[in-house]
């Protein structure tokens, strides 16, 4: 699989977009999420604008901004027009929420259920877990 990734800088914010498969736009807006999870972008930030999306990605501004305006369908981003886009206040609190529960569906159940076919106990499992953390 040929995997590119790309890593540019937009004021304190590092974009890099992996060709993994998935459309453009979607990673553009996991890209931004990231960036308001961890804090590049704070609430009420201004976003790097569609075409500077699209200047950095040499896509169609229309993809870029289809990403964003993903973001702003979700309550993540608003527009302040003739400005901007913006980060919403309360937006890292909501992703987080939603991660989490992204985390329990692809990770916490899978590994609950094989821990229960391999008849692991709750115990076993936490000092499996300790003892990776260790090793990492």
């Amino acid at each position: 699989m040929n995997r590119r990734t790309e890593v540019a800088r937009f004021g304190s914010v590092r974009w890099a977009v992996v060709d993994d498969g998935r459309p453009i736009f979607a990673q553009i807006a996991e890209q931004i999420e990231n960036s308001i999870i961890d804090g590049s972008l704070a609430e009420d930030a201004q976003v790097p604008s569609t075409n500077e999306l699209a200047a950095f990605h040499r896509i169609n501004p229309a993809t870029a901004a289809k990403g964003i305006n993903e973001l702003v369908d979700e309550g993540i981003l608003y527009k302040k027009r003739g400005i901007g886009m913006f980060v919403t206040p309360g937006a890292r609190a909501k992703l987080l929420q939603r991660r989490r529960e992204q985390f329990a569906d692809r990770y916490l159940r899978p590994l609950l259920a094989e821990a229960h076919k391999l008849g692991l106990t709750s115990a076993e499992l936490k000092d499996m877990i300790e003892t990776s953390q260790e090793n990492r």
